[in-house]
C-alpha cells in the first residue's frame, strides 16, 4: 500500500514527500553534526570552507541549507527521468528513495561537504546525458566537467567522477578527441580560477596543493556503525542487487538512450564503490553520492517487477528501518 502511494504522481505524493523530509530530518535538527571531513574546519575544500564562513555556527540555518540541497537534489531526480524517460514511467519514487537513503546516517545529515557535490554531480549527469546524439561538437561535456570540478571544490573526491564524464563520451558519442579535451578543460578551469584567485590574494599556493592532497588522500576517522544500522545496510545492498539483477534481465528490451543511461549510473555505482574501499578520506559521506544511482535502481525494480507483493514489502521494510534509525538517533539525543 505504502509503494503504490508513493509510485504516483498526484499532489498527494506531494505531500507525503514534504512529509517525509520532515521525518526523516527532525534528528539532524536535534543534534549537533560530526566534522564531515577527515580534517578540521581550517582544512576543508575552499568552497566548503566560504559555506561554513557563510552560515557560521548556526546548527539550524546550516542544517536547513542541507534540507534545501536535498530537496533540489529531489527535485532532479524526477527531472532527469522525466527528461530521458529511461524508467519509462512517470515518478516521484527516485525522490522519495534518495530521501530515505540519506537517512540512513542521522550524523551526516548537516553541513556535510558530500551534499552539495551530489548536487553539482547530479547536474553534470543530466548534462551528459543532454549529449546524446546532439550534432557536432557536444559542449555539454565541457558544462559536465566544470560542474564536477566546482562540486570538488565542496567535496575534493568527487573529482574522482571526471571519469564519467569520459565515460559518458564513450558510450553516448564517436569518442571525438575534441570533446574529450574540452571535459577535460572543464575539469581544470575551476581550479584555474582558484589557483589564480589564491595567487592574485597572496596566499601560498603550495598551501592550497597541500589542502587538496590531504582532502584526497590523507585517512578520515572511522565511523562506528550501530547494530540496527548494520542490519539496514546489509538489507538495503540486498535489495539494491536484487534491482540491478532485474534491471539487467530487461535491458535489452529497452531503447538505446534508457540502455546508455542505466549504463552510466552503473558506471558511477562502481566509482562510489571503488574509491570508497581504495581511499582512506572517503567515509560514509559518500553515501550521498552513492544514492543517486542506487535510488534509480530501486524505482525500475519496484515499479516493473512483476509480483506486486515483494516490492511493497521491500520497501515497507526499508522505510521501517530507516524510520527505526531516525528515532533511536532522536531519542539518544534527547536523553
Amino acid at each position: 500500500m505504502l509503494l503504490r502511494l508513493l509510485k504516483g504522481t498526484s499532489p498527494g505524493v506531494l505531500f507525503a514527500i514534504i512529509f517525509i523530509i520532515l521525518v526523516v530530518w527532525i534528528s539532524a535538527f536535534y543534534n549537533q553534526p560530526v566534522n564531515s571531513t577527515p580534517f578540521d574546519d581550517t582544512e576543508s575544500m575552499p568552497l566548503n570552507s566560504l559555506l561554513k564562513l557563510a552560515i557560521g555556527n548556526n546548527h539550524f540555518i546550516s542544517t536547513a541549507f542541507s534540507v534545501a540541497v536535498v530537496s533540489l537534489m529531489a527535485y532532479l531526480m524526477v527531472y532527469l527521468n522525466t527528461s530521458v524517460f529511461f524508467i519509462n514511467e512517470r515518478t516521484f519514487l527516485p525522490a522519495v528513495i534518495y530521501i530515505l537513503l540519506g537517512g540512513l546516517f542521522p550524523e551526516y545529515q548537516g553541513l556535510n561537504p558530500a551534499i552539495p557535490a551530489s548536487l553539482f554531480l547530479m547536474l553534470a549527469i543530466i548534462k551528459i546525458m543532454d549529449g546524446y546524439r546532439k550534432p557536432g561538437i557536444a559542449y555539454n561535456f565541457f558544462d559536465a566537467g566544470i560542474f564536477i570540478s566546482i562540486g570538488s571544490l565542496f567535496y575534493a573526491n568527487l573529482i574522482w567522477f571526471g571519469l564519467l564524464v569520459i565515460i559518458g563520451i564513450a558510450l553516448l558519442r564517436t569518442g571525438d578527441m575534441t570533446e574529450i579535451a574540452i571535459s577535460f578543460l572543464g575539469l581544470l578551469t575551476p581550479y584555474l580560477l582558484t589557483f589564480s584567485l589564491y595567487y592574485v590574494m597572496g596566499k601560498d599556493l603550495r598551501e592550497l596543493t597541500s589542502l587538496i592532497e590531504n582532502n584526497l588522500f590523507s585517512r578520515t576517522s572511522d565511523y562506528l556503525l550501530s547494530r540496527l544500522t548494520i542490519v539496514t545496510l546489509i538489507y538495503t545492498g540486498i535489495i539494491i542487487l536484487v534491482s540491478i539483477f532485474h534491471l539487467f534481465m530487461l535491458l535489452n528490451t529497452k531503447k538505446i538512450k534508457s540502455r546508455q543511461t542505466f549504463y552510466l549510473l552503473t558506471w558511477g555505482l562502481l566509482i562510489s564503490i571503488v574509491i570508497y574501499i581504495f581511499l582512506p578520506s572517503v567515509s560514509i559521506e559518500v553515501i550521498w553520492i552513492i544514492s543517486i544511482p542506487a535510488s534509480y535502481f530501486l524505482t525500475h525494480y519496484f515499479v516493473f517487477a512483476k509480483k506486486k507483493v515483494i516490492p511493497e514489502i521491500f520497501f515497507s521494510v526499508l522505510f521501517i528501518l530507516i524510520m527505526l534509525i531516525q528515532i533511536w538517533y532522536l531519542k539518544r539525543e534527547i536523553i
